[in-house]
């Protein structure tokens, strides 16, 4: 007999209920019935009894092969796991006395990561006296916005914190 996890399945005599409804192999509803009863069919047709909701009332079980279930949970969340998309962060940093040239280069990269359906941290970090100068770096935070809005939106607006300001920007949906 298998050990029991709290995110493992109960199968057969791990079942400590005394009443279960009942799923056939097949599909059909067979009511409910107490869980020695539900032993007793599962065993004739040599199959499983599986505890597939347990918070249920009473909690449903199937008859159905242990091996086979556990195969077809797996294959569910690996092929769920397939079709989730992972966003990760890049970040472009910038400064508040960048050149036009660097700027679009900059900016070229930030389409790339959104393209690529990343999203984007712009940030300009001030250091010493530039820290009078942070309006200089809202306006480049501005350019650097409208120099890629045909593939992201800004997210969250340039905001002033501390010595960085920074702006999050979201691919757009094609």
């Amino acid at each position: 007999m298998i050990s029991n996890n709290k995110n493992e399945v109960q199968i057969n005599n791990e079942i400590k209920d005394k009443e279960i409804r009942l799923i056939d192999a097949d599909g059909t509803m067979l009511g409910v019935v107490s869980t020695s009863e539900a032993l007793e069919l599962a065993s004739q047709k040599n199959l499983d009894l599986v505890k597939i909701s347990p918070n249920a009332v009473p909690p449903v079980c199937k008859i159905a092969d242990y091996n086979k279930t556990m195969y077809e949970k797996a294959k569910k969340e690996k092929e769920a796991k397939k079709s989730q998309k992972v966003v990760t962060l890049k970040e472009v940093r910038l400064s508040a006395k960048i050149e036009e040239h660097d700027l679009e280069v900059k900016s070229k990269n930030a389409c790339k990561f959104l393209l690529e359906g990343n999203k984007v941290k712009a940030s300009i970090r001030f250091k010493g006296r530039q820290q009078k100068y942070t309006t200089d770096g809202f306006d480049v935070l501005s350019r650097f916005a409208d120099s890629i809005k045909e593939v992201g939106s800004v997210e969250k607006a340039p905001a002033l914190e501390g010595r960085i300001i920074t702006m999050m920007i979201s691919p757009k949906k094609l």
